[in-house]
């Protein structure tokens, strides 16, 4: 009965460690919103690589259900550089990367990493490091830049998201649906 009891205890105290953290990730996105005027999204993954596609599936789910004159939202691919002409043009005052990023934590762990902490992960399968993208666009247009990592739990030749990772999808969709319409 002891052993039960350590193990409830220890799975209440990790259900309330991931709610404080959930809650904190939207404080820090909340904050991170504050007087934008003009938001770009960027999703970037690989379709054909498993969890690799969370943020290109973020940005394609996202831009079916958001119409927001002020918001848009690209889908980047696993050629984000490529956007930067439009991104540009767009000049906004804030821009949010949504990226697979190895953290070495559960699959489905979201974080905001800041442009200064991008070298400490592996991020993502693409040709340019986005700490290059980043730099560019910091260069070219004064914009606030984040990046969204979310764990992968599988980042090879397979066509479907993990359910771990396809959940955090989905709570990203609901935090960045209820954020971009205050």
């Amino acid at each position: 009965m002891k052993e039960s009891n350590d193990e409830l205890e220890e799975s209440h105290k990790e259900s309330k460690e991931s709610n404080d953290e959930l809650e904190e990730f939207h404080n820090q996105l909340k904050e991170f919103l504050k007087g934008r005027d003009k938001l770009v999204i960027l999703g970037i993954g690989n379709q054909l690589r498993g969890d690799d596609f969370a943020g290109s599936l973020i940005a394609r789910k996202l831009s079916k259900t958001l119409e927001k004159k002020d918001v848009t939202v690209l889908d980047g691919g696993t050629v984000p550089e490529n956007f930067t002409g439009l991104i540009k043009r767009e000049n906004p005052t804030h821009i949010i990367l949504l990226d697979a990023a190895d953290m070495g934590k559960p699959p489905g762990y979201i974080k905001i990493i800041k442009k200064d902490g991008i070298s400490q992960y592996n991020i993502s399968t693409h040709a340019m490091p986005l700490s290059f993208l980043i730099k560019y666009l910091e260069h070219s247009i004064k914009s606030n830049i984040i990046l969204i990592g979310i764990q992968p739990m599988e980042m090879e030749l397979v066509d479907s998201v993990s359910p771990e990772v396809n959940a955090s999808v989905e709570f990203l969709l609901g935090v960045l649906k209820k954020l971009i319409k205050l």
